[in-house]
Formats: C-alpha cells, sequence, structure tokens
C-alpha cells in the first residue's frame, strides 16, 4: 500500500506478512478463476480433495483476505500520516487513491469476478473518518462492531427464525465478508496509529496475553469447522467467519514475534518482496492463474489442482519480483496507482 516509501524505512515484517496473505489469497481464488457453467461436473470432495478442502477452511478461508485487510489499515495510516507530514491534504488524497483503486478493481471485474479491488475502496471510504480519531475512540468503535458481529454470526446459527431480528440477521449475514474486511481495516489503523507494529519487543507482555485467548478459539472454532465441513453443515459460513477474527489476530501476533528475529527476516526475504508489489502480484495472479488452467487443460480446480497450481503461480511471483526490484523501485501497477493518486506530482514525491 505503500510504494514511496524508502527501502531504508520499509517494516520488512509487513510486507513478509503481505506476500505470505496473497499466497493464502491465492489458495481460495484460485478455484474461482474459471467460471462454472452448467455442463461442467463438480470437483470431487472425497477423501484427499475433501480433506485438503476442509484443511483450507480451517487454516486459510477468510483468514488470509483478513490479514490483507488488516495491512491495508495499516498502510490507510501510513499513506494519510505521511501525506500530511509533506504539507498534504490526508484524506482528500486518500479519497483520490481509493477512486483510483476503483477504477482499477472495475476494470479487474471484468476478468476475475472475485476481485476484492473494489469492495475494497468502496470500504476504505469509511476509515477516513477515523484519520483523527484517538486510539482509545478508534478501540471502541472496534470492539462495538466486532461485538455486533459475533451476536449477529450466532443468531444466525442458532436462532435464524426469530422473527424480531430474521430480516436483519440475513442482511448482515450476507455481508459477512464486507464487516470482517472493516473490522480488519480498523485493527490495522488501530495498530498503526498506536505504534503497535514498531515496538513488537516491548509489548511482549500483551501479544502474550493476546495469545492465551485466541489460541483456545482458535482450536475450538478449528474443530468445529471440521465437523461442520464433514456434515455439510449449512452454516459453514458464518462459523467460518466467526472463527476469522480470533485467528487473524492469532496469525499476526505470532507472525510479528517470529519476524523479530532477524534470520528468519532475511530468510523470507524473497517473500517480502512479493509483497512489496503486492497491487501489482495480486493483478497478475488471476492471469497466470488462467494461464496455467489453460495449459493443463483442467475444466474444473479440485482442491488438490488448487493447492498445486497456487504453489506454481507463487513461485514464479517470487522469481520475477526478486528480478524485478534489482532494476526497479516498485512495481509496474503500484506505479500507475500513485500516479492516478498524485497524477503530474507522482515524480516529486519523494521516494
Amino acid at each position: 500500500m505503500n510504494p514511496s516509501i524508502k527501502q531504508k524505512d520499509r517494516i520488512i515484517s509487513i510486507d513478509i506478512i503481505r506476500g505470505l496473505a496473497l499466497f493464502g489469497i491465492l489458495l481460495i481464488n484460485v478455484k474461482a478463476f474459471q467460471v462454472f457453467t452448467d455442463d461442467v461436473q463438480l470437483p470431487d470432495y472425497n477423501g484427499l480433495n475433501g480433506m485438503i478442502e476442509s484443511l483450507i477452511q480451517i487454516f486459510i478461508e477468510k483468514k488470509f483476505f483478513s490479514i490483507f485487510s488488516f495491512l491495508f489499515g495499516v498502510g490507510f495510516y501510513i499513506f494519510a500520516s505521511r501525506a500530511e507530514n509533506r504539507g498534504d491534504k490526508p484524506r482528500w488524497r486518500f479519497a483520490r487513491r481509493l477512486l483510483a483503486l476503483l477504477l482499477i478493481g472495475i476494470i479487474h471485474i471484468l476478468f476475475f469476478w472475485g476481485s476484492i479491488l473494489a469492495p475494497y475502496a468502496v470500504i476504505g471510504f469509511f476509515l477516513i473518518p477515523f484519520y483523527r480519531a484517538k486510539v482509545s475512540t478508534i478501540s471502541k468503535w472496534l470492539g462495538g462492531i466486532i461485538t455486533v458481529f459475533i451476536i449477529t454470526q450466532l443468531l444466525g446459527i442458532f436462532s435464524p427464525d426469530m422473527v424480531v431480528f430474521s430480516n436483519v440477521i440475513s442482511y448482515l449475514s450476507l455481508r459477512i465478508d464486507t464487516i470482517t474486511i472493516f473490522i480488519m481495516f480498523l485493527s490495522g489503523l488501530l495498530a498503526a496509529k498506536a505504534n503497535w507494529i514498531r515496538k513488537i519487543n516491548d509489548l511482549s507482555t500483551q501479544i502474550r496475553r493476546l495469545q492465551i485467548i485466541t489460541f483456545p478459539l482458535f482450536i475450538g472454532f478449528s474443530i468445529w469447522i471440521w465437523f461442520a465441513s464433514q456434515s455439510n453443515d449449512p452454516h459453514i459460513q458464518e462459523i467460518i467467519a466467526l472463527g476469522t477474527i480470533p485467528t487473524t489476530y492469532l496469525y499476526l501476533s505470532s507472525l510479528f514475534v517470529i519476524l523479530e528475529n532477524k534470520r528468519i527476516a532475511k530468510l523470507l526475504q524473497p517473500i517480502a518482496r512479493v509483497g512489496q508489489m503486492a497491487f501489482t502480484n495480486y493483478l497478475a495472479q488471476s492471469f497466470i492463474g488462467l494461464a496455467i488452467i489453460s495449459i493443463m487443460d483442467i475444466e474444473v480446480v479440485s482442491p488438490i489442482n488448487a493447492v498445486i497450481i497456487s504453489i506454481i503461480i507463487f513461485t514464479i511471483q517470487i522469481i520475477y519480483s526478486v528480478i524485478w526490484f534489482k532494476f526497479f523501485k516498485m512495481g509496474p501497477f503500484e506505479k500507475v496507482w500513485r500516479f492516478m493518486t498524485y497524477g503530474r506530482n507522482a515524480a516529486s514525491i519523494r521516494k
């Protein structure tokens, strides 16, 4: 989200986590690169395919795009605060950035119906009023939204026929992903504004407390999702959504702690390059995926195929991302987005 930041000023852990999030998103999206038609047989979800699908639902589905959403919130605050430090109008500038993203997202939908760029742009506008809010205010809003979200999903699972709330429950249940995205946007904004990401070692006690709370929830939801998947529970998506927030917080806190180890961070530097040009790589995934699926002559992508194709695509992206940054400072679509954000003044903004 911040291609203008100098290399020495970048937080390497953010780039690595963004790269890993792209791989997780790819595992989900690759099955949707081809549009189903009535005469195409659905993939077999028995045996190994069924097991892989359940594991993806437990560990990957909704979690990695939530991590990506968290980092978008982080990127919003970094972008806006840097714009303000330059004497720019941060909220207006970010609004223009979102409009550019919306345009690109609409074009991308023509090629990949599951694109998240346009929804990100629309939901991103709801972040703007929080830019100048206090950390305590953002925390209260975040806690309130999460509470309403949890109650709504629980009612949708256990009491879907409640007359008074049925319409509200149905409406919100259809927008699980939208609400989750905004929760994670706001979480990322909070973490960046409170400067938590740069103080991981100083927050070891608080992080450990968060992990003690979220780990048992992660285990509990994993078991629940597994049995719901095996029994074809009609509420499987609501169950996955309920487990997404604690699981995402557990993943993020653990990754940030692990990446404080300089050796591990250096080892994962190639993945950081993928994350550093995340916009380009996200757009490229759908086109590379379609090409590979066409070459492999696959009519429908099974869970096994999804894993294999995702590994191939991500390996390609690691290679060309590493090579790209030997010659250029930012990805090609990052540069386009930058120009759409700043216009002719893009070249004068500090790189």
